[in-house]
């Protein structure tokens, strides 16, 4: 009889340590295994929505009116990427008229010296708060952006403008960028001589997919963000999936997905990485543990491939910073 408890405890112990070890597995970030190769590594950084209107605004000026204090807690760590992406979801300008919406974000101007300050290279301006306050502003908010070295990416005067694809060559490997949107109204989508937003939606993806490939033989790594999905759902919906699967197929190695204000998975597809939501970044969504969680995505890049992903939790704090969780 106790030989045969013995047996038992013996067998528990065993049974909840392999249990232990694969609820660690199962929760660990996920990660592509990295390559050895000994060539130098490029780090990119991706991170959710930025919105420095409203209360993200209060808190600046309630904290002695330091227009970084948003991205006080993580500057350090996006100053050391080799490049740093966003998207944009509040013009920045002192220009235009409030559309109608209750929802409308116009940041003041100087709340660029928060995103010069943490180091962005590149946002996306297209998404359903790019007209907000009309043509004027959002081509304000473009010109002062890009005054500061920051490229941005989905709008502009024209089709050739707004479809531009940025690109940044770092350790020996050329990455590129476009960013589109499904979200807003598809009459702001650009013309080829009129104003607009980069739009994508299931009617015209066979001019999509043809940018994408076109774009794809100028560079090493494509990356592609979509503003897409529904806010405060988890899982993405079938829409998103139809756009970011034809995105990878079509050659893109990585779509970043934002609008959701929550995250949602991020999974492996033919050769590329989809992020569906990364969530907020910076934003005043206090109402919600889920609106106050975020992802940063971080990859790296070697011998101009990808050799790893890393989803690192982003949690913001009661004044509405972002820092990596624990």
């Amino acid at each position: 009889m106790v030989r045969v408890v013995l047996v038992i405890c013996i067998f528990a112990v065993i049974f909840g340590i392999s249990l232990l070890a694969w609820q660690k597995e199962s929760q660990a970030p996920l990660v592509l295994p990295q390559q050895e190769t000994g060539e130098e590594q490029a780090t990119l950084l991706f991170v959710g929505d930025i919105m420095l209107d409203r209360g993200v605004e209060y808190y600046i000026e309630k904290n002695g009116g330091d227009w970084r204090f948003p991205f006080l807690n993580i500057a350090d760590f996006l100053q050391k990427a080799d490049l740093v992406f966003g998207n944009l979801e509040s013009v920045i300008s002192d220009k235009g008229e409030k559309q109608g919406s209750i929802y409308s974000f116009r940041a003041d101007p100087r709340s660029l010296e928060g995103l010069v300050h943490a180091g962005f290279d590149a946002l996306s301006v297209t998404n359903n708060h790019s007209l907000d306050y009309g043509m004027e502003a959002l081509l304000d908010s473009i010109s002062r952006i890009e005054s500061q070295g920051i490229a941005t990416l989905g709008a502009g005067i024209n089709k050739e403008a707004a479809q531009k694809l940025f690109i940044r060559e770092t350790q020996g490997t050329k990455i590129g960028m476009l960013a589109y949107t499904n979200t807003g109204s598809p009459l702001w989508e650009v013309g080829d001589t009129t104003f607009g937003v980069s739009w994508v939606d299931e009617h015209n993806l066979a001019e999509f997919s043809q940018r994408i490939k076109d774009a794809k033989k100028e560079v090493d790594i494509l990356v592609v963000s979509i503003h897409f999905g529904e806010e405060y759902q988890k899982e993405p919906s079938s829409i998103q999936e139809l756009i970011a699967k034809t995105t990878v197929g079509a050659g893109a190695d990585l779509v970043i997905g934002h609008h959701p204000h929550v995250v949602q998975p991020v999974e492996q597809y033919q050769q590329g990485w989809i992020a569906y939501s990364l969530g907020n970044f910076i934003f005043d969504q206090g109402f919600s543990k889920e609106t106050m969680e975020g992802l940063l995505f971080e990859v790296i890049i070697e011998d101009k491939k990808i050799t790893r992903v890393s989803p690192r939790p982003v949690h913001l704090n009661y004044l509405f910073q972002p820092s990596l969780a624990e």
